[in-house]
């Protein structure tokens, strides 16, 4: 499936977070020291990760060249193509988000493959901090979400786990995201009429903090962990008589959802709640700042 063609804006594609970016073409961190990412360079050969991302600020810098950038300021340079062409082909496929001309690292090869050595109870303080800091009670992650004990690249790394329908977990810390094979949808099948439909599982857990006095079976729920398996997800969620979606407000969340819409009459687009925001639990997050900031009295 393509959604229109159209070029999308500078703005837009400079809102796309560059550490997801170089996952997505394969690349993962050798150091992190947050804000900064430590890559060794996707641009030249080199042993030594001399690249950084500053996340805060969505830049990189190549210390081997002596260049860096925004987002754009990288493709160019990796794809070797004009901003033009870079913008027109992001514009048919961003939902998919697929590597435009090369995949630098094979993601089937065992050593770029994450295996999970043990799950168990949240318990880390960091992670448990990291759920506070989200606004995530407690209590309701650790109801869906376990602590991952994982490898990759012969280093070992933990993380809150969310498990999906064919045993595969999304797996977030303070600091980066990733996920270990096999990857797929999650779904919760309470016998409701309704479906809840989210990106991500921080969004699913920050919806269960807000409807937490409501009874377990009004909805049944649908984590899609990635929008490139909407069209996999939809057999469960058309079982349903009304679909709420609850999708990110970036450019393809705003364009699944039209094409949702399109689709059938169930289908509801309930991001109007938080349409100042990026997403449900960037909303939740901030919930009352506004106001709070509004009612600060002046000196």
């Amino acid at each position: 499936m393509k959604f229109s063609s159209n070029r999308l804006s500078i703005a837009e594609v400079k809102e796309m977070d560059m550490v997801d970016y170089l996952f997505k073409l394969g690349y993962e961190p050798s150091k992190i020291r947050y804000p900064d990412f430590w890559y060794p360079s996707p641009l030249r050969e080199e042993k030594t990760a001399s690249f950084k991302v500053n996340r805060k600020l969505n830049k990189w810098y190549d210390h081997g060249l002596g260049k860096g950038g925004n987002l754009i300021d990288f493709a160019i340079l990796y794809h070797g193509c004009t901003v033009g062409e870079f913008l027109q082909q992001l514009g048919g496929d961003l939902s998919l988000q697929k590597p435009l001309i090369r995949q630098a690292v094979d993601e089937d090869k065992p050593e770029n493959q994450i295996k999970v050595l043990q799950e168990f109870s949240l318990s880390s303080y960091a992670l448990l901090r990291y759920l506070e800091q989200r606004r995530i009670p407690v209590d309701i992650a650790d109801k869906y979400c376990r602590e991952i004990r994982y490898e990759l690249a012969g280093k070992n790394y933990y993380g809150i786990g969310f498990k999906n329908d064919l045993g595969g977990f999304e797996i977030r810390n303070p600091y980066f995201k990733a996920s270990s094979s096999p990857k797929t949808i999650t779904t919760i099948n309470n016998g409701a009429k309704e479906a809840a439909v989210f990106e991500g599982f921080t969004d699913f857990l920050s919806f269960k903090s807000i409807h937490k006095n409501e009874p377990e079976d009004r909805f049944d729920f649908v984590v899609l962990n990635s929008v490139s398996f909407f069209e996999k997800a939809r057999p469960f969620m058309e079982q349903h008589d009304s679909i709420r979606l609850y999708l990110d407000r970036d450019t393809t969340g705003r364009n699944y959802s039209r094409y949702a819409l399109s689709l059938n009459e169930k289908y509801k687009d309930e991001s109007t709640l938080y349409q100042n925001h990026k997403d449900l639990n960037d909303w939740v997050m901030n919930f009352g700042k506004a106001q709070k900031k509004q009612l600060k009295p002046r000196l």
